[in-house]
């Protein structure tokens, strides 16, 4: 196998692939569209010093770990070893050697090392501190800094991200004791970046002390948490600890982010926010949620974004924030957004508008006729190249969708325009980007659907001119308090309930690097985390002694549920599985006197009936309190990948219609919750709601749970493509390959299978047999934990290298070199939660035939 295919595939390593989509069955696939990883974590049967265990005992172990390894004839290179959050090391090992580890009698598992891209930081033009000021009025962290006095002063908050630019003058305007940020490390470098296909790919850090961000992405979440100059943040007067672990650009690993993490506890951080993530890796014993949840047991609060990818469906939430004692924040469009204008003709209407990423900047004066290039209905506006000279000297009007903002662009450009005019083909507004290339060399701006229609319909009367101005307005956002299209959604691979919360991340204005302009609007859920990890620093100067396990709930009590994204004027609440118990509510958390636990409800699996949970109810008031209960639905979803929306039938009852708690005392109250009946496979929730006799303070616990039986979800899900493959390596493409196709197994003539997973995998076996005696030939990988493919035609790429093992694995005696001649391949995948005895919960899928011919 040739080296830059052996960094990219490797036996059993698996990495989500993104991007590619086909129409119909496929004979060929590029096989860049499987990135496999060669990184593991090493996880040890001992627990870490975090749970107890001594660092002397905790440091035998993986002396005895080294010296088996050794004994075995095991070949990798160590990366990183862990002590204090998780008890093992990160190895770089190859495919025959990363099973003869995974057999070794010290290793407990093996994890895949996430290879985690650095959030995108691409700027919504326009802004201003208007724009974090109503963001902040959105939580009531206005509330708290105003009418309850306050900042967030003693608290430290970590931020693990980009590093922070500490001379900004809004974050103190320097670095150590006695500054804003007085705590922090770089662990890689300004050149790192771990991603093997950028052409900046570096993997080997240069760590040094100091924090300092050429990214941007850490100094804007910093912002949020705690501005305090021409901006304010959530809290602005808490200590920062800046523990940078992205370079300049690119791409890091999921063991540098739990170095970073073992930093913060030694620093003796209040809370960690981690508004970076792995996508799809929704299992909540992964390596960074576990030692995440660590952390919470150390007296930390861990704050992390639940991800970007509600595009990409149902179980698109990924590690940390997942994590079982984590809070996965989601994102709310923010209310309002202050942008740059243009005029239009004949009566001076005004439009906002963002400035495209990658595009020259609009101009601030000058007028300029329009022309549309489709309609309101167009669904590949421009996708297209447009007559020659049709827009010569005119500002085009383009309707989103189909083809990229850069091709769109372009082909405006190519016919004469002089600036491009973009605008949403759904409610609200968007961030573009027109990076090529081609080249972008004219103004791109970005307005709303019901602007770029305002603009349409007078285009279809005619003329119509445009005034570019210098003028900014505020604007009320149509998306404003509702979950932000970008997302992510629930539930946990286990069905637990993610996300707990969630926060303004939607055009979010805060701070970024001097050298990048100081200040820009950024979407994300890499916002929304920062909110609340500001709110719970708020929420621990209020009530220093508060448990880092009860922060959680406390926030989830008095969180404010919003309605259906796609349809709010319909009064339906949104899935309790993308908004969690609803927008925070700092304030209403500060000045609340009733605590409920546990915070939030897992109902797990409909087939198993009705699910009953106690309730424990804290009165912290000098009065006794009776509440009466009740329940709300929210909407039940269906489908993974691609969601589908239905009513709830799920019901609450109660062990008693109201429950009287005596001043300063606890009751309880058990619930018990009926599931929905359908869709087949789906997703359902809602809210318990305890209401004050006489007035007050509502609080709620949301409910989840997923309809029937939970291993009705067809992992194996048939696919345009036609996977599973056997497959071969030719000029970079993997080729469908029919029964009989011969390998010789030398470089890169290996053998191939392509799999989709339409669903987390809870095991997934690869077992070989001789085509003609039916001889066991024992299993080629057999890997835990998986996550689910992105797209429904994207897969993951295991290979096979003529190497088979059988029982622990961890002897020469128990390897195999198979010899030539003709054998199947089964694929073995146990459904999430499966039961490993029970046939039901397997799905097999058996090769063509595959002939071992070495020369």
């Amino acid at each position: 196998m040739n080296k830059s295919l052996r960094a990219a595939v490797l036996a059993g390593a698996i990495v989500l692939s993104f991007g590619f989509a086909s129409a119909g069955a496929q004979e060929s696939v590029l096989a860049s569209e499987a990135e496999n990883r060669n990184t593991w974590f090493v996880e040890l049967w001992g627990a870490p010093t975090a749970d107890g265990t001594s660092l002397s005992t905790v440091r035998a172990e993986k002396d005895a770990f080294r010296r088996a390894a050794a004994a075995a004839g095991v070949k990798y290179a160590e990366r990183r070893s862990f002590d204090s959050l998780f008890n093992g090391l990160s190895v770089e090992v190859d495919a025959a050697n990363r099973v003869k580890l995974m057999r070794l009698d010290a290793v407990k598992a093996l994890w895949p090392v996430s290879q985690i891209q650095a959030p995108p930081h691409e700027t919504f033009g326009g802004g201003a501190a208007a724009d974090l000021a109503t963001a902040i009025a959105m939580t009531g962290a206005d509330i708290a800094q105003n009418s309850l006095g306050l900042t967030g002063a003693g608290v430290k908050v970590a931020v693990m991200d980009t590093g922070i630019d500490y001379h900004h003058p809004d974050l103190g305007g320097c670095f150590g004791p006695g500054c804003r940020v007085a705590f922090g490390y770089d662990l890689v470098g300004d050149a790192y970046n771990a991603d093997p296909t950028s052409p900046s790919y570096n993997p080997i850090p240069s760590p040094d002390p100091d924090p300092d961000d050429c990214n941007g992405h850490g100094t804007h979440v910093s912002g949020i948490v705690g501005a305090n100059g021409a901006i304010k943040g959530v809290a602005p007067d808490v200590t920062f600890g800046a523990y940078r672990v992205f370079g300049c650009a690119g791409s890091t690993d999921s063991d540098i982010m739990i170095e970073a993490m073992e930093r913060a506890l030694a620093d003796g951080m209040q809370v960690l926010n981690m508004s970076i993530g792995s996508a799809f890796d929704a299992w909540p014993n992964s390596p960074t949620a576990k030692a995440s949840d660590r952390l919470v047991n150390k007296k930390v609060s861990v704050v992390a974004s639940i991800g970007n990818s509600g595009a990409s469906g149902l179980y698109s939430a990924g590690s940390p924030g997942v994590g079982k004692k984590v809070i996965g924040v989601a994102s709310f469009d923010n209310t309002h957004i202050s942008l740059r204008t243009f005029t239009i003709a004949p009566d001076g209407a005004v439009i906002g508008y963002g400035q495209a990423a990658a595009a020259p900047l609009a101009p601030t004066s000058g007028t300029q006729p329009m022309a549309r290039t489709g309609t309101a209905t167009s669904t590949a506006d421009a996708c297209s190249a447009l007559p020659g000279g049709s827009l010569t000297g005119r500002v085009a009007l383009i309707r989103r969708g189909t083809c990229t903002f850069n091709t769109k662009s372009f082909n405006a450009q190519n016919a004469g325009a002089v600036g491009v005019v973009l605008y949403n083909n759904v409610a609200g507004r968007f961030s573009p980007t027109v990076i090529g290339p081609p080249t972008i060399t004219i103004p791109v701006v970005a307005i709303s659907d019901t602007e770029g229609m305002l603009i349409d319909s007078r285009l279809a009367a005619g003329p119509v001119a445009m005034t570019w101005t210098a003028n900014q307005e505020t604007f009320l956002n149509p998306t404003g308090n509702l979950i932000s299209s970008f997302s992510s959604y629930g539930l946990a691979a286990d069905l637990s309930l993610k996300p707990d919360i969630g926060a303004p991340g939607g055009l979010i204005f805060s701070t970024i690097p001097l050298e990048q302009g100081g200040y820009a609007t950024i979407s994300g859920t890499s916002m929304s985390s920062p909110h609340t990890a500001g709110a719970v620093a708020l929420l621990l100067q209020s009530a220093p002694k508060t448990s880092s396990q009860k922060v959680r709930s406390i926030l989830q009590n008095s969180a404010d549920p919003r309605n259906w994204s796609l349809a709010p004027g319909l009064g339906f609440l949104d899935n309790v599985h993308r908004q969690g118990a609803g927008m925070l509510d700092i304030d209403d958390a500060i000045l609340a006197t009733t605590r409920i636990q546990p915070g939030k409800i897992e109902a797990g699996e409909g087939a198993a009936g009705p699910f009953t949970q106690r309730l424990t109810i804290e009165n912290r008031s000098k009065s006794a309190v009776t509440y009466d209960l009740s329940s709300v639905n929210a909407l039940t979803t269906g489908g993974v990948i691609t969601p589908s929306f239905f009513l709830s039938n799920a019901s609450v009852a109660f062990s008693a219609s109201g429950v009287t708690v005596p001043a300063g005392a606890t009751s309880t109250v058990d619930a018990t919750i009926t599931p929905a009946t359908g869709p087949v496979n789906g997703q359902y929730g809602g809210y318990i709601v305890f209401t004050p006799q006489g007035g007050g303070r509502v609080y709620r616990v949301p409910f989840a749970g997923f309809v029937g039986d939970y291993q009705g979800i067809v992992v194996l899900q048939p696919t345009a493509n036609g996977f599973p493959w056997l497959a071969k390596l030719s000029g970079g493409f993997l080729f469908n390959q029919p029964a009989g196709a011969s390998y010789s197994l030398v470089g890169d003539d290996i053998p191939f299978f392509l799999v989709h997973l339409d669903h987390q995998a809870r095991r997934v076996r690869f077992e070989v047999f001789d085509a003609v005696t039916g001889k066991a030939w024992h299993r080629i990988s057999d890997d835990q934990y998986l996550p689910r493919n992105s797209t429904p035609t994207s897969f993951f790429a295991f290979v096979w290298d003529g190497v088979t093992f059988k029982g622990k694995g961890n002897k020469p005696k128990d390897f195999f070199t198979v010899p030539n001649g003709s054998f199947v391949v089964k694929l073995s995948v146990l459904k999430a939660l499966g039961d490993d005895t029970n046939p039901a919960h397997w799905e097999t899928w058996t090769s063509p035939v595959v002939t071992l011919a070495r020369p």
